[in-house]
């Protein structure tokens, strides 16, 4: 008997596939998507004359692109994704004629797409995203006349776009983004077609805005060379959900209508656009993430945001807003991530005594204005879901990431100050938790309530003129990585409790009115002298001034004095504590970006702290009652 059907995908297989698979040269559907098999592609597979469907897509399968497979003459869908083949295109995938799948993502295949693709008119899906393709898009793809989707995304493609969209009149999703492509849309731009997805952001695209079509729902063009003013007519593409602009040329005011549509992302951060902000957001709004910073835009922040119900991602940074601290918008229930950062906000930061604002606020911005009077304890607390991680009756996160429904079109990010440095955080998980409201004129103590915080991983209160000593209670922050204290008025000697602190990787106390020894504790005893410089009363290493009676200094309390739980064991290399089953929700790091290091200022990849962030966020995760964490950090 003659094996027609060979389906095996999604299993946990290995090793090559045998040599006399296709005995016969009967199979017609192969299927092994999704396992772990490798080496070449037998030669009697590619002898099945008789293939319709080719699936070997997740695998480790590799060779030359152009001699895996021959002509099929019924070949209806291939996809060899994510393998590790390489070589160039063969010109024979245009003599397929009744191929309508042509899928090889995410593999090592380089050279020009060729015009004779163009050929294999049938032709629905064509996914070569993620490869090393270069030169031109052949204007022959407009031959393609049922084609669906075409993902070119992520190659190092050139030149102008030369076939014509009007052609492809079936076309729904259309993703060039991440390439080097540039000229100019026709002025019509999309509007004549029945696009749902667009994407050409990280391209050398210019002229004015080429407007979506009216079905469009996900429309992404950031970082091009994009100019002129968003005309009104973009709110004619009623379906959009998902408007990402950033990083353009972009000028003049905001359309008013595109606050009181039905989108969910708005995203025009880093380009000229000015005036004020519509005040003409609906009861019904469904937007999820606003970004205008980095703009020019001034006057007061619009109340009718309280109507922006599933608000999560409000970011205002670096414009001329000049008001006062935006109370009312505790008030959204979403709310995830707030940043006022770098405009001209001023006066005290007071709150109503009512119980519940900033319910599930993670991230708090307001660094760089002109805040007055002292800290905010009460706002402080009432940040619950910081505060109370690790309680086991808070709703769980269930996702690693912030990010829209289609993640592979958009996902939030966020910027942060650390050491002065600007560091953009790509693709926000579900663990960084920060509050920056350094730059500011903030007065008198730090309130011992911070040290309630216990999900905080970031904190920045430098350049303030903040009295008194360093709480002791910042020991608590058992998860803080960094902490930014700088360019205050702060005195006292530094608590031995930061010794406690194992994950803390940036430590900034200078350039304040500190005194006395520096603990030799734990991990205090890492940081080098920038961390402690510019305090006058402070002795001992790691600055180079001894202190009075160096040697008559008492030695450190023994460790169990310190511990903060009594139910840590050792085991092993690792510490064993108890956490609460509901810890992991704030915002993490997915990070594609430089890392600038704070005890050096030198640039490393972040490769080993993002994946020691997602093991963590993934521990936390875990429905069981114990995690294991690395003591040391």
């Amino acid at each position: 008997m003659n094996l027609e059907v060979l389906q095996l995908d999604t299993n946990q297989l290995s090793g090559s596939v045998p040599e006399n698979l296709c005995r016969g040269g009967s199979v017609q559907n192969s299927q092994l998507s999704g396992n772990n098999l490798n080496g070449f592609i037998p030669i009697s597979l590619r002898n099945c004359t008789s293939l319709v469907i080719v699936r070997l897509e997740k695998n480790q399968f590799t060779g030359n692109i152009s001699e895996t497979f021959g002509v099929y003459p019924n070949l209806y869908y291939i996809d060899m994704s994510f393998n590790k083949f390489y070589g160039e295109i063969s010109t024979n995938w245009g003599s397929c004629t009744r191929l309508v799948a042509l899928r090889i993502a995410g593999n090592n295949i380089t050279g020009n797409l060729p015009p004779e693709i163009g050929n294999a008119s049938q032709l629905q899906q064509l996914d070569l995203s993620s490869n090393g393709l270069f030169g031109e898009i052949p204007k022959e793809l407009g031959k393609l006349k049922l084609l669906h989707r075409l993902s070119l995304y992520n190659n190092s493609l050139t030149g102008p776009i030369t076939f014509s969209l009007a052609d492809l009149t079936h076309l729904q999703v259309l993703l060039l983004n991440d390439n080097q492509l540039s000229g100019r849309w026709p002025v019509e731009g999309f509007s004549n077609t029945s696009l749902l997805a667009i994407s050409l952001s990280n391209n050398k695209f210019d002229g004015p805005l080429p407007l979506p079509s009216p079905f469009t729902e996900f429309y992404l063009t950031a970082n091009n060379k994009i100019a002129g003013k968003i005309p009104s007519s973009i709110c004619n593409a009623t379906s959009l959900s998902v408007l990402v602009l950033s990083n353009n040329s972009l000028a003049g005011s905001l359309p008013e209508c595109l606050l009181n549509s039905n989108l969910s992302v708005l995203n025009l951060q880093m380009n000229n656009l000015s005036g004020t902000i519509p005040g003409t957001f609906l009861p019904q709004s469904s937007l999820r993430t606003l970004d205008l910073s980095e703009n020019q835009f001034e006057g007061t922040l619009p109340q009718s945001l309280v109507n922006c119900k599933d608000s999560e991602v409000l970011d205002f940074s670096n414009n001329k807003i000049e008001d006062k601290f935006p109370a009312w918008m505790g008030t959204l229930p979403e709310l995830k991530v707030l940043s006022l950062r770098s405009n001209n906000l001023k006066g005290h930061l007071d709150f109503p005594r009512v119980a519940h604002l900033f319910t599930k606020l993670h991230i708090l911005d307001l660094s760089n204005n002109n805040f007055v009077g002292p800290l905010p304890a009460n706002l402080i607390a009432k940040l619950q879901v910081i505060m109370n991680r690790q309680n086991d009756k808070e709703p769980q996160d269930k996702s690693l990431y912030m990010e829209d429904s289609n993640p592979l079109l958009y996902e939030d990010s966020v910027e942060v100050v650390m050491k002065g440095n600007k560091i953009r955080l790509v693709r926000i998980l579900t663990i960084l938790t920060f509050i920056d409201l350094s730059l500011n004129s903030f007065q008198g103590n730090i309130p011992n309530v911070i040290g309630h915080l216990h999900s905080l991983i970031g904190l920045n209160l430098s350049h303030n003129h903040l009295m008194g000593s360093i709480p002791s209670t910042l020991g608590n922050l058992t998860n803080l990585e960094w902490l930014d204290l700088s360019s205050n008025k702060l005195s006292g000697r530094i608590p031995i409790e930061l010794g406690d602190l194992s994950f803390l990787g940036c430590l900034d106390l200078s350039e304040n009115q500190l005194t006395g020894p520096i603990p030799q504790y734990k991990h205090l005893s890492t940081f080098t002298s920038d961390s402690f410089r510019g305090n006058l009363g402070l002795c001992g290493t790691p600055l180079h001034n001894t202190c009075p009676g160096d040697a008559h200094l008492p030695p450190p309390p023994p460790q169990s004095f310190f511990q903060e739980d009594s139910t840590r064991e050792q085991v092993g290399g690792f510490y064993r504590k108890a956490v609460g089953i509901g810890y992991a929700s704030g915002i993490v790091i997915g990070i594609s970006v430089a890392y600038i290091s704070c005890e050096t200022g030198r640039p490393k990849w972040l490769a080993r702290k993002v994946r020691r962030m997602e093991r963590r966020a993934k521990w936390m995760k875990k429905p069981k009652q114990k995690a294991i964490r690395f003591h040391g950090g």
